[in-house]
């Protein structure tokens, strides 16, 4: 199949009109009528979901960024999501009063993105940031321990060991400081860990503060079953990013795009059964990163350094996975003008919050 022939497209109705839309509305509604907000789900969004719209508002006004706290809540709840995941940074009262107050009056969940310390002198920073989670009543602070996709980022295995050291002792220090606020610390799989090595670290640090933010999408990227990732990950979550991935092999392996919810190859309506019933206050985000495929060559030596563990079974299981779910609706986003990316990106945003309440119950 060709990219073209693969690539999603827009109905070009609902594209002119979108583009109508641009031109006549704010990107933000600082006011927005209860009378036309869109109906609520209780799905959040993480930043990433709003790149295109972040990058829209700069050019008309430099000075306004859709990242602040403040103002991505506020975006959140027009568009009719249940809360965010925001890198809160340092807040001092007023601000992290005034967000708290924005959450409660509006019913919107928080959670925080933070980094954590990578030595002793950092821990300082990071407790400053995690009381600021703590002073808007953030339920998590999602957080990452390894730097890149694993088979693109490492060249050796004694490469991804030795930064699997220095997330390991980045996770320790943070501990004591969540321990403190009350505030658990979610660990995206990040297509780094296999599911048994970030379980076996949870074991490790052996704190009911310390645990997963279940990505439903990334550990595929590594070969794991999709609805065995979310049954290791479940009893250990306390945050879960919620993603739909259009499927498509190609010559190295295989592609994995960003799709709204359902319209993927993953089962979504399990997944979320196994959450509710095992963490059943978990709160779900979105994280759909408008953007091009992205391709995991699992056919390529280079792949595989990092990987002596692997065995064949589990590529042959992967491709077949993909050939059994592969999606014609792959979005190349990099073809797209600003204009069309921003009309993709918030119909994506759109469909996905409709499928969330709707299907998901969510």
């Amino acid at each position: 199949m060709s990219a073209g022939n693969s690539e999603l497209r827009l109905n070009r109705r609902v594209m002119l009109q979108g583009l109508a839309g641009l031109a006549a509305a704010p990107l933000l509604s600082a006011n927005a009528r209860a009378d036309v907000m869109p109906k609520k789900s209780q799905l959040g969004l993480v930043l990433y979901c709003a790149r295109f719209r972040r990058d829209a508002l700069r050019r008309r006004n430099p000075k306004f960024d859709l990242y602040s706290p403040d103002n991505f809540l506020e975006y959140c709840r027009t568009v009719g999501a249940g809360g965010m995941q925001c890198a809160l940074g340092v807040l001092d009262a007023a601000a992290s009063r005034r967000l708290r107050d924005y959450a409660e009056r509006h019913a919107l969940y928080i959670e925080a993105i933070v980094k954590l310390p990578t030595d002793d002198a950092d821990v300082v920073r990071f407790d400053r940031e995690m009381k600021s989670a703590s002073d808007v009543g953030a339920v998590a602070a999602r957080t990452t321990i390894i730097p890149g996709r694993r088979y693109e980022y490492f060249n050796s295995i004694d490469m991804f060991n030795e930064f699997d050291v220095r997330g390991r002792r980045m996770l320790e220090r943070g501990t004591s400081v969540a321990e403190k606020y009350r505030i658990p610390i979610a660990v995206e799989n990040h297509k780094d860990h296999l599911d048994d090595q970030r379980i076996e670290l949870f074991e490790h640090i052996s704190s009911e503060f310390v645990g997963a933010c279940v990505d439903t999408g990334n550990s595929f990227a590594l070969l794991e079953n999709p609805i065995e990732t979310v049954k290791k990950f479940a009893p250990w979550a306390h945050s879960v990013h919620l993603k739909d991935q259009a499927l498509q092999l190609y010559d190295d392996g295989f592609l994995l795009g960003d799709i709204p919810l359902g319209q993927g190859g993953l089962d979504l309506i399990r997944m979320v059964q196994i959450l509710k019933k095992t963490r059943p206050g978990v709160r779900f985000t979105l994280e759909l990163i408008t953007r091009d495929p992205l391709r995991v060559p699992c056919l390529t030596d280079k792949y595989w350094t990092t990987f002596p563990e692997r065995r064949a079974t589990d590529l042959a299981a992967a491709l077949r996975y993909v050939r059994d779910h592969s999606a014609p609706n792959l979005q190349y986003v990099s073809r797209m003008s600003l204009d069309e990316q921003l009309v993709r990106e918030d119909t994506n945003v759109r469909q996905s919050l409709d499928y969330a309440r709707d299907e998901l119950g969510l």
